[in-house]
């Protein structure tokens, strides 16, 4: 996502006209072309997201508890 995110205004100047199927066909196929090392800020920045989500719904799972048991 956030390597799309990035990328994908780029894909649409070299590529005008193009379908939003074929950006993501495109995003897809740079993505694959990536080494480990220029994917890995990109996931850092995944799983940093996730913990975030994680978190977040924790919270929210545990206010709503908080609320049955009211």
């Amino acid at each position: 996502m956030f390597f799309a995110n990035d990328q994908r205004d780029t894909v649409r100047e070299e590529n005008p006209g193009i379908s939003f199927g074929q950006v993501g066909k495109v995003l897809g196929d740079k993505w694959k072309a990536l080494t480990d090392k220029q994917r890995e800020p990109y996931e850092k920045k995944a799983a940093a997201d996730k913990k975030r989500y994680e978190d977040e719904k924790a919270k929210y799972n545990a206010a709503g508890s908080e609320e049955d048991e009211e």
